[in-house]
This record gives structure tokens, sequence and C-alpha cells, in this order.
């Protein structure tokens, strides 16, 4: 084994809105996930909006975000989480780097396809629905969506997690019951440390299904790229062409 395989993952999350509040947070949940064996690096946007809750908000960020992923590639980091569902410049940031890098989207819808035949997302607000769709379809999945359920609370009101808790509950009987979800995944980067309570409680209280955690699926997924050396293929993600 080489002094460079023996040296431990470092993956860096970039989250992408102008504060800090949800980084000690985040950095907790990565932990849980990722175990004190990888080295981790927590960031947020020095500009752009409070919170990416539309496609306007993901273009004011996406500038900064891709910044955040070059810093983070220039300092070391092995892979990089953008750690919104909405996976806002993840695209882009593929073609400037040459690790590999994930939002909340893909690897969450990935990992439900493997637990269960139909699959609902709890999500934030209706204004991110449409954004939640489009991606849904552009990875060809929407055969296997059964619901897309809203629980009414703006991203910076997540920190209260019994009401967090209840409001989460009640939408995801509703695609269980109504819409017909085998697994349900939570539609939102923000919704932290709720998943396998929710889990929980819906098994005691109605059925078995499975919760992903878009921040476990994403790590999970970054941690085992790195493992087999793989990175995004240079057919779809080509460096931009240069310009003056």
């Amino acid at each position: 084994m080489t002094d460079k395989e023996r040296q431990p993952v470092k993956i860096h999350i970039v989250v992408p809105i102008t504060s800090d509040q949800f980084n000690e947070q985040i950095e907790l949940e990565a932990r849980s996930f990722l175990g004190t064996e990888v080295e981790l690096e927590v960031s947020h946007l020095q500009a752009g909006p409070a919170s990416i809750e539309s496609f306007y908000d993901e273009v004011l960020a996406g500038p900064q975000i891709v910044a955040e992923v070059a810093k983070a590639a220039g300092n070391g980091a092995d892979a990089v989480f953008i750690t919104c569902f909405g996976d806002p410049a993840v695209p882009a940031a593929r073609e400037i780097v040459d690790i590999p890098v994930v939002g909340g989207f893909e690897p969450a819808i990935a990992t439900a396809l493997t637990l269960g035949e139909r699959f609902s997302v709890v999500t934030v607000l209706k204004n991110v629905t449409p954004m939640i769709s489009g991606l849904i379809a552009r990875m060809g999945v929407a055969s296997r969506l059964a619901t897309i359920e809203v629980i009414d609370t703006p991203v910076l009101e997540l920190h209260d997690g019994d009401s967090l808790l209840k409001s989460l509950f009640e939408a995801s009987c509703r695609a269980i019951e109504t819409g017909g979800a085998d697994v349900l995944v939570l539609g939102c980067t923000g919704m932290l440390g709720v998943a396998a309570t929710l889990q929980e409680k819906l098994e005691a209280e109605l059925v078995r299904v499975p919760v992903v955690d878009p921040t476990g699926a994403s790590l999970g997924l970054l941690t085992t790229l790195q493992s087999m050396a793989l990175k995004p293929s240079r057919k779809t993600y080509m460096p931009p062409p240069p310009k003056t």
C-alpha cells in the first residue's frame, strides 16, 4: 500500500447558504455517517441567497458554489458534497474539478430505488416541487415516483425538531397511504437528524418503510467512489473552453 493510499479520505462539504447556522449541525450529522477515519471540512457561501428554494436562488448561488468547490479541490479535497437536495451547480462543478462531486438528490434517489418499487419525496415548500420534478425527469425515474409531498416549512425554519418530525410524519403517511409509496426520501438536506426517528415512528404506528437521508446517501456514495478511484466522465463533464 502506498503512502497516498494510507492517507485518510478528505471530504469537503459546501453549505450553499450565506450563513454558518447549519455548519456545526451538518458536521455532526456527517460524522454520524462517516466516523472519525474521514477528514472533514465544511464551508458556506460568502455571497448569494440566504437559502435555495427556487430556480432563481439556484442561479444566484451557482457561481459561489462552483468557487467553493474549486477552492476545496485546490486544497486537496478528495470529494465534495454540495449539501442541497436540488443539486445546485453540480454539473458545472464536475466540469472544473477532477474529483467526485455530488449534491443530495442523485445519491438519495439512487439509494431509494434499491429499497422499494415506488418512492415519494417529502420536501419543504411547493416552490421546490418543479425543481424536484425536473431532476426526476432528467434522471429518468419518473415511472418510479409515487408523490412529492410538502410540509410547508422554509429551509431556515427546520430547526424545531419536534415540529419537523410531526410535519414529516403526517406527510409521510399521506405518501404511503394515498400515494402508494414504498420508500420515502427526505427532500431537503436541512432535515437533519430525523430520518431514523421518522422511520421508527412509521414502523411503530403504520408500516415499515425505509426513510432515506440525503446526507447519509451522498456521503456514503462519495466514500465508495473514492475507494473505487472513480471520477466524473470527461465525455460528459468536459472542461469549459478557455475564454477571455
